[in-house]
C-alpha cells in the first residue's frame, strides 16, 4: 500500500509532464492506422487510432457477387480485424508513454487495462 502511495505522490509531482504527454498521445492517435481484410481481399477497411473508420474498399469481385448478406458479414469482419490491430498499436504507444513517465502499468490510462 505504501508503495502505491509513493507512486501516486511521484505522479502528482509530474502532473504537468503527464498532461503534456497525454496531449501528445492524443495527437498521435490519429496518425496510427491499421487495415483489416476479409474474403481474400474482397473487402479492406482502414481505421485510425481514434477508432474511426477511414476507408472501406470493395473489390470488383465482391460487388459482382451481389450477395448483400455475405458482403455485410465481410465488412464487419474486416472492421473488427482492423480495430483489433489498431487497439494493439494504441496499447503499445500508451505503454511507451507511461513507461517514459515512470508510471506503473494499469494506472487507469487508456490501453493499459
Amino acid at each position: 500500500m505504501f508503495k502505491e502511495l509513493g507512486q501516486l505522490a511521484g505522479m502528482m509531482k509530474n502532473i504537468g509532464k503527464i498532461k503534456e504527454e497525454m496531449a501528445g498521445l492524443q495527437s498521435r492517435l490519429s496518425q496510427i492506422h491499421a487495415e483489416g481484410e476479409a474474403g481474400g481481399d474482397m473487402v479492406k477497411v482502414k481505421v485510425n487510432g481514434a477508432m474511426e473508420v477511414q476507408n472501406v474498399r470493395l473489390s470488383d469481385e465482391a460487388v459482382k457477387l451481389a450477395d448483400r448478406e455475405m458482403l455485410e458479414d465481410l465488412i464487419v469482419s474486416a472492421c473488427n480485424q482492423a480495430l483489433k490491430k489498431v487497439r494493439l498499436a494504441v496499447h503499445e504507444e500508451t505503454q511507451k508513454m507511461a513507461s517514459g513517465l515512470g508510471l506503473p502499468a494499469g494506472m487507469g490510462m487508456p490501453g493499459l487495462e
